[in-house]
């Protein structure tokens, strides 16, 4: 998983053969998300604020 500086999400990581992208939360919950394209998750590391990004482009989007 890699760290990420975030008051919502911690760490964050990538499966490419699967498109599976794990998100661990603050809480300490850890949730896989299904079919999610690489563009997506490196948008995620690159994003300011994470929190946003996994709102607008990822929340209610992949299951």
């Amino acid at each position: 998983m890699i760290s990420v500086r975030s008051s919502v999400i911690r760490a964050v990581d990538y499966n490419p053969l699967t498109k599976q992208l794990f998100i661990k939360f603050n809480s300490g919950y850890t949730y896989v998300y299904y079919g999610v394209p690489e563009s997506i998750f490196r948008g995620l590391l690159r994003a300011s604020s994470k929190g946003s990004y996994f709102n607008t482009y990822i929340r209610g989007r992949y299951e």
